[in-house]
Formats: structure tokens, sequence, C-alpha cells
């Protein structure tokens, strides 16, 4: 999937117009939001980076006379006793290094990603969603009618998350229509035709269980918002 936020302008306006198509037909309150991740990860990154620093410390202990062996032919070291300040020297500083580079490749987003788990994606990627749907749609409309469609770029995920009138009458299931549209066009690299697939599809679902009334107005922005 490709992860450049750039859409063109184009893009935007087809995403807008899928909304205001979606709800002219229906009481719901679409609001589409384009991430480019969710969530830095940055505690996986430590974790990770302790853990190499204890295997590390692990394989020493376990083979201690073949790794100061090796360290004394390349140091060239005349010199084969060890003070236990030098083990312990020797300890500190292997863990350091190992924590600092483990770090370091942390640094590059792609391994970052690669090196989270799958589940704990899905779920910061929820999560987020759930926040920006509380910010930006939860109880803010008058028949409690406002529902999420969030994509996370990195992640490679997106979610539907529906207000309490909407939810009431639509199982979490019915939105699977929906999200495959999306992802079908995004794998192809569109982005834009995406969301928008995603939104028709959504539209077609409320405009069944909860369709516009005649004094219906607009109360949420049609817009694709970027974070």
């Amino acid at each position: 999937m490709a992860q450049n936020l750039t859409l063109s302008d184009a893009d935007h306006a087809a995403i807008s117009q899928a909304v205001a198509d979606a709800e002219a037909k229906s009481a719901g309150e679409i609001v589409t939001i384009l991430a480019e991740r969710s969530d830095s990860y940055n505690d996986v990154a430590l974790v990770w980076s302790a853990f190499v620093a204890f295997l590390a410390l692990t394989v020493l202990a376990l083979l201690p006379d073949f790794y100061l062996g090796l360290i004394d032919r390349v140091l060239g070291r005349w010199e084969p006793e060890w003070s236990a300040r030098e083990i312990f020297g020797l300890a500190a500083l292997v863990a350091t290094l190992k924590f600092t580079g483990m770090w370091l490749l942390h640094l590059w987003r792609p391994l970052r990603l690669f090196l989270v788990p799958g589940p704990l994606k899905h779920a910061r990627v929820r999560a987020r969603a759930i926040t920006l749907f509380r910010v930006g749609a939860e109880r803010r409309t008058a028949g409690r009618t406002g529902i999420l469609i969030y994509l996370s770029l990195a992640e490679h995920r997106a979610e539907i998350v529906a207000d309490e009138a909407i939810a009431s009458q639509v199982s979490p299931e019915v939105w699977g229509d929906a999200m495959a549209a999306m992802l079908d066009e995004i794998r192809a690299g569109r982005i834009g035709a995406g969301m928008a697939a995603a939104v028709t599809k959504v539209g077609e679902v409320l405009a069944q269980h909860l369709p516009r009334a005649e004094n219906d107005t607009n109360e949420l922005p049609d817009r694709l918002i970027e974070v």
C-alpha cells in the first residue's frame, strides 16, 4: 500500500462529493480521516532494544571463555586474566552498544513497523480511530448519527466507528463491504478512490437504516481530514 499522504485536488473533490451524495440519502453524517500512522510505537522500540541488550548479556554469561578469549585476540592482550571490574565493564559496554544499536535501527520506520505485532497495530489503530471519533463526530450531531471512516496508511489498516443511533441499528460486521471496497482500491494505489468507495458503501447502509428527513441539515464537514 502506498504511504504517501499527498492526494490530488481531484481525490479530495471525489471524497467530498461521495460524502455529500451519501448524506443526501440518509440522516448519517460521515467524517473521513486519513492518517500517516496511528502511533509512534516508541514503547515497542524500547522493548526490542532492552530485549536485545538482555540477550547479549545472556550469551556473554553462557559463553564467557569464548568471548573473553576472542576479545583478547582482537585486542592483542598479553595478560589473559580478567578482573571483576573489567568483566562488569565489558558487560555494561556490550549492553549499552546493543541497546543503542537496536534503538537506532528502529529509527528506520519500516523496520519499526515490521517488528510491531499485528494485534498491537490493530489495537493502536482502533484506539486512535475512537479518539478521533470522540473529538470530531461523537455527539456532535442532533440525532447521534455521526460515523467515522478512518484509514491509517503505515499500518495498512482502516476502521469504521459509528455513533449511538447508527451502532444501535447496524452491527459492525455490516461494514465489511465498505472496508473491502476501500482496500481493493488502496491496494491498487488509489487512496482517494478507496476512501470514496468506502463512503459510497457506508452511505448505502445508512440510507436503508436511517433515511434522510426533509428537515435534515449538514452538521459535519464533508471534506477529507488529514492528520
